[in-house]
């Protein structure tokens, strides 16, 4: 991990979400939209970015070191989860997250351009 963050480093507003479990009708349960679980303030740590072929056109792909404050909200946090930037409105897949290094933060690596 990088330098840990101070306050003022924290400007990016964040969404968390999750999915919801829906009726299909049949009396399954099946994965629905993601919604939203909570907001909180981020510091961003770019991590550089990656290309990759799909449908044989390339694909960039951005890659973020995140740290966000630690909380009883932050620690539930899970790979199954997504991240948006609410300003931008870019969703995020979260392929890490690091609860352990740092009792203060909670360290995510995320991907845009990737389903979660």
């Amino acid at each position: 991990m990088a330098r840990t963050p101070k306050a003022g480093d924290l400007v990016h507003l964040v969404a968390f979400d999750t999915r919801t479990v829906i009726d299909d009708g049949a009396g399954n349960t099946v994965s629905g939209p993601f919604a939203e679980q909570f907001r909180d303030r981020a510091a961003f740590n770019h991590r550089g970015g990656s290309e990759a072929v799909m449908a044989a056109r390339l694909q960039g792909r951005q890659i973020l070191g995140v740290y966000l404050r630690s909380s009883t909200l932050t620690r539930q946090i899970t790979t199954d989860w997504q991240m948006r930037d609410v300003r931008e409105g870019t969703a995020y897949a979260i392929d890490a997250v690091d609860t352990e290094t740092d009792p203060k933060w909670v360290y995510l690596i995320v991907e845009s351009g990737r389903a979660p």
